[in-house]
């Protein structure tokens, strides 16, 4: 069984995600835990390894291949931004989740847990959704726009994260006979 969980920072997908694999107990992959623990690894911040990563697609695709991995042994809920497209590239049967929530809720999430300015993490959140829209593409030719590859596509913006982990378990539960 795996269960992908995508969306733009702040839609509540690490908190939705671990929430799931915890009550199912599966293991939770975050690809935005590697990808931080890579930048520290070079001793660089997030930013500066945003920009390096925009001139070497060789650090996208070493992530991207880890998380392939964990696609294909499945038995995990893997959550990141690719997510959804690593297992359709990789061809195996997974549920895909696209979560979202408006740009002001993200943006007040975003700030709130890392104690910054609202407006600020907006401006950075847009300028950050811009550069990964276009590496993705390049690199690969996917769209981060089309969320017709996802199984389930949810709002966060007014749901807790208890119900919408009900809904992808419940979903689950139909696609995959183990999760029942």
């Amino acid at each position: 069984m795996l269960i992908t969980i995508s969306g733009l920072p702040g839609s509540g997908k690490t908190t939705v995600g671990r929430l799931l694999a915890k009550r199912m107990g599966l293991p939770h992959v975050y690809a935005g835990d590697i990808y931080r623990a890579e930048a520290e690894a070079r001793g660089l911040s997030l930013a500066d390894f945003n920009a390096l990563a925009e001139r070497d697609h060789t650090i996208d695709r070493a992530l991207d291949d880890r998380m392939a991995r964990y696609a294909r042994d499945g038995g995990v809920v893997l959550e990141g931004r690719l997510a959804g497209f690593v297992a359709i590239e990789q061809h195996v049967d997974a549920l895909k989740v696209w979560l979202t929530a408006s740009d002001a809720v993200r943006a007040d999430r975003v700030a709130g847990r890392e104690g910054r300015i609202v407006a600020e993490v907006l401006e950075q959140n847009d300028a950050r959704q811009r550069s990964d829209a276009r590496r993705y593409r390049e690199i690969y030719g996917w769209d981060l726009d089309d969320t017709g590859i996802y199984d389930l596509a949810l709002v966060s913006d007014e749901q807790t994260p208890e119900a919408l982990a009900d809904v992808i378990q419940a979903a689950a539960a139909k696609r995959f006979p183990e999760a029942r």
